[in-house]
C-alpha cells in the first residue's frame, strides 16, 4: 500500500480531491505539498469513513488536546469525558498516560475518539521497564521499537519520537546552567536512557528502521522538542537551536522516503521571538508542519497560562505555525479536570481562529464578516448561534433574562446599534 506522500508523488489527486475542497485549497496545490512534505493527513483508522485531519501550509490551524492519566491520579471515566470534549474542540488528541494500564488506557481512548490519536511510546517503555526490572533506563531498543509497533498495530494515528537529541546534547545539557535544563517529560526518559546505558539515542540511531515502521501504516512521526525551553530565559539557547536543527535534517529525510512527518515546540517563548521562531523552523525543513505547545510567553501566569499561551498561539498561528497544542489552566500545578481540559480546549480554537484571520485572510474573515452583520441588524439568535460556543454565549445574554428591549442589558435602551438604525429611517436620500 503507498503511502499519502507516495500517492501525491504518484499524480493522484482524485484521493485527496475532497480534503483539499474543504479546505478550500486546489486539488493540485494540495497534491503537491502533501508531496513535498508541506501538509499532513493525520487519519483515525478506527473510525468508518476515516476521520481525517489536515494540517499545513495553506490549511486552517487545527488544536491538539492533551489528556491522559497520572502517576498521582488514574480515572479512567474522568480521561473518557476529556475525550468527548476533544471530540467536539479539536482536531487531534494526545494520550500522555502514565498511570494505570497503559494499553487499556490508550485502547479505550483510541476506541472513544472520533479524531486522530497520537502517543508518546518511550512513556510506556520507560514505565514497563520500571515495574520489570527496578528502572526506567534498563528498556532496550527491543523493547521500545516493540511497544512503537504496538501503539501502530493499535490504530495510533501519530507519535511524538524524541530523536533530534543527541548524546552529546544531553550530556551538555546536563553540564550547562539552564535554568530548567529538560522539561519534556519522554526527553528526560531518553536522555536517562542515554546517559544510563552511555548511548546514543536510540531513536535516531534506528531512524531508517522507524521510516519503515511508519511507511508501513502510514501514520505521521511527530519529531519531539525534549530540549524545548521550560522558561522565557532558555529560549533560543544553543541547545534549542541545536535540537531544532537536528530535527530538520531528520523530517527532511523522513519525507524523502515518503513518511509523514511534523516538528514539535518551542515552548516558553519571548512574544517578541514567536514570529521568527516559526519562520525559522519553516525556513530550516521546508516547511514541514510545525506542532507547537503554546507557546507559552511568560512563566509567572499559573493558573492562567492557557489565557497567557492562548496569545502566544495565536502571534504563532498568525506567524504560519500548524497546529497548536493546548494549554489548560492547570498546567505547572496539577493534572487538569475535565472542566479545566474544555477551558483550555476553547482558548485556543479561539487563538487558531484569530491566527487563520492573518493566515488566510478572506477564507478565515468571512466568518467575522457573517457574525458582524448580524450583530448590527441586533439579530441576537442568529449572531449567537454562528459564535464559537454558542450555547455559553446565549447563557450570558439571558444571564439577568431576556433583555426588555432589541438590546443587550449592557447598553440597553441607549444601545448605539438600535439608535442609529432608527436614525437612518429619517435621512433622507
Amino acid at each position: 500500500m503507498k503511502t499519502v506522500i507516495e500517492l501525491a508523488r504518484a499524480g493522484s489527486t482524485e484521493a485527496l480531491r475532497e480534503l483539499a475542497k474543504l479546505e478550500g485549497v486546489s486539488p493540485e496545490k494540495f497534491r503537491d505539498r502533501v508531496a513535498r512534505g508541506q501538509i499532513v493527513v493525520i487519519r483515525n483508522v478506527k473510525r468508518p469513513p476515516r476521520r481525517v485531519t489536515v494540517i499545513g501550509r495553506g490549511i486552517s490551524t487545527k488544536i491538539n488536546v492533551n489528556l491522559g492519566t497520572s502517576g498521582e491520579v488514574v480515572d479512567l471515566d474522568a480521561e473518557l469525558k476529556k475525550v468527548a470534549v476533544a471530540n467536539r474542540w479539536g482536531d487531534s488528541l494526545m494520550d500522555l498516560s502514565v498511570g494505570g494500564d497503559l494499553d487499556a488506557v490508550r485502547r479505550a481512548v483510541l476506541d472513544a475518539s472520533e479524531i486522530p490519536v497520537g502517543t508518546v511510546p518511550v512513556y510506556q517503555a520507560f514505565i514497563e521497564s520500571f515495574a520489570r526490572r527496578g528502572g526506567g533506563a534498563y528498556f532496550t531498543e527491543e523493547n521500545l521499537f516493540k511497544t512503537v509497533e504496538k501503539h501502530l498495530k493499535d490504530g495510533v494515528a501519530f507519535m511524538t519520537i524524541h530523536a533530534a537529541v543527541t548524546y552529546d546534547l544531553a550530556v551538555k545539557v546536563l553540564r550547562s546552567d539552564r535554568v530548567i535544563p529538560v522539561v519534556s517529560r519522554g526527553g528526560d526518559m531518553l536522555i536517562g536512557w542515554m546517559i544510563h546505558n552511555k548511548a546514543e539515542n536510540p531513536y535516531l540511531k534506528n531512524w531508517d528502521y522507524l521510516l519503515e515502521l511508519f511507511a508501513e501504516y502510514d501514520a505521521v512521526i511527530s519529531i519531539g522538542d525534549a530540549l524545548r525551553p521550560g522558561a522565557i530565559a532558555d529560549a533560543h539557547d544553543e541547545f534549542h537551536v541545536a535540537e531544532l536543527v537536528e530535527a530538520a535534517r531528520l523530517a527532511k529525510r523522513a519525507v524523502k522516503k515518503g513518511v509523514q512527518v511534523m516538528i514539535e515546540g518551542p515552548g516558553h517563548v519571548p512574544l517578541n521571538d514567536i514570529v521568527w521562531s516559526i519562520k525559522l523552523e519553516k525556513r530550516l525543513t521546508g516547511g514541514i508542519p510545525y506542532y507547537v505547545l503554546g507557546p507559552l510567553p511568560t512563566d509567572v501566569a499559573a493558573p492562567y497560562d492557557h489565557i497567557a499561551s492562548a496569545v502566544g498561539a495565536a502571534l504563532a498561528a498568525a506567524a504560519g505555525a500548524d497546529l497548536l497544542c493546548y494549554i489548560t489552566p492547570a498546567e505547572h500545578l496539577a493534572l487538569p479536570t475535565v472542566e479545566q481540559v474544555e477551558a483550555g480546549a476553547k482558548a485556543y480554537r479561539v487563538a487558531a481562529h484569530i491566527g487563520d484571520i492573518v493566515k488566510l485572510g478572506r477564507r478565515a474573515t468571512q466568518w467575522d464578516r457573517e457574525v458582524s452583520i448580524l450583530r448590527g441588524r441586533l439579530q441576537w439568535r442568529e449572531m449567537i448561534s454562528r459564535l464559537i460556543d454558542p450555547e455559553a454565549a446565549w447563557r450570558i445574554y439571558t444571564q439577568y433574562g431576556v433583555p426588555k428591549t432589541n438590546a443587550c442589558t449592557m447598553c440597553g435602551g441607549y444601545c448605539p446599534m438600535m439608535w442609529v438604525r432608527e436614525q437612518a429611517k429619517k435621512v433622507v436620500v
